[in-house]
């Protein structure tokens, strides 16, 4: 059984091509950032931490991707740089093995989904991994479902990947993705 990373990588994957620009609103460390650079033309990685920008050029400086732009900004002003997206992967909660108290906030998480909804290209998909077991964490969550739930079931397919039988707030997946009108 696929755990829900490799479900996100295997649902966008799905989609990409070698002409997909592609969005990673939350690069973090770096993993889903490098790997939407081996299948995307174009990446452009997110983050307000200095930490998860060093981290993620110093895995691309490894791995000689040069396709991908990292941007020092948070996800809810992604329209100041893109145009149109193919997919997108968000990662919700804090930046693992970094200041825990740096989460991602219910508002401008919504906005950047809101901006990333109208960049998606028709067919166009969008993983978000929904971590929430750290204070905030349930908040972001119920907002975050409160919204999707607002989502045209004619333009939007959204699904959900979750375990049931675990303990300790489990992560789970949701998918989005954009109809062809």
């Amino acid at each position: 059984m696929k755990n829900p990373i490799q479900l996100s990588h295997d649902f966008l994957a799905e989609v990409l091509t070698d002409q997909s620009i592609a969005l990673d609103a939350t690069m973090g460390n770096g993993y889903d950032t490098l790997f939407l650079a081996k299948h995307a033309k174009k990446v452009y990685a997110f983050d307000i931490q200095e930490i998860a920008l060093k981290t993620t050029k110093e895995k691309l400086l490894t791995s000689g991707y040069q396709n991908v732009q990292l941007v020092l900004d948070s996800h809810e002003h992604i329209d100041n740089y893109l145009s149109e997206i193919d997919v997108a992967i968000f990662n919700l909660g804090y930046l693992p093995k970094a200041d825990k108290t740096i989460v991602t906030k219910p508002d401008s998480t919504i906005k950047a989904l809101e901006k990333t909804l109208a960049l998606l290209k028709a067919g166009g998909r969008i993983s978000i991994m929904v971590y929430y077991g750290h204070d905030g964490g349930q908040i972001e969550k119920d907002a975050l479902e409160q919204f999707l739930k607002t989502l045209s079931q004619n333009q939007y397919t959204v699904m959900r990947y979750q375990p049931v039988n675990q303990v300790n707030y489990p992560p789970f997946l949701i998918m989005i993705e954009k109809r062809s009108l």
